[in-house]
């Protein structure tokens, strides 16, 4: 039984239009775009802190400074993560777009605004699903 209701989802047809779906893909490549330029910047930032680690200045040696850095540096690398994440989820509903089951709630079953897709592109979730799991 459990079988049958994968493939429903599966088989589930999105109820916007193939122009709505390109509206929306651009909106999600919109934002991959900014987030891989962010990614890249943390990216950079966490390379650049790494370095400056291993630098021996007059400056780091202050226990509070190098705590400092540390805590800096591990700020970085989750919003690093965070960022990758955030990607894989856009990534994730470019394919329900190019599958045609972008748009459905995994959980009711209804169609997802327009406005909350528009707010949260990479979400699979109404706001009354959203609503209950709080």
């Amino acid at each position: 039984m459990a079988a049958k209701s994968n493939n429903d989802k599966q088989e589930r047809i999105s109820p916007y239009t193939d122009e709505e779906l390109e509206y929306f893909k651009e909106i999600i490549i919109k934002k991959r775009d900014e987030a891989e330029q962010e990614l890249e910047s943390l990216q950079n930032s966490l390379r650049e802190s790494m370095e400056n680690a291993s630098d021996e200045s007059a400056y780091s040696f202050h226990m509070a400074d190098a705590g400092t850095d540390a805590q800096e540096r591990e700020k970085t690398y989750m919003l690093y993560n965070r960022t990758r994440k955030f990607i894989r989820y856009l990534d994730d509903a470019l394919k329900r777009i190019n599958n045609k089951t972008y748009g459905v709630c995994k959980v009711t079953g209804k169609k997802i605004s327009k406005g909350r897709l528009e707010a949260v592109p990479h979400t699979q979730l109404s706001i009354e699903a959203k609503l209950k799991r709080r």
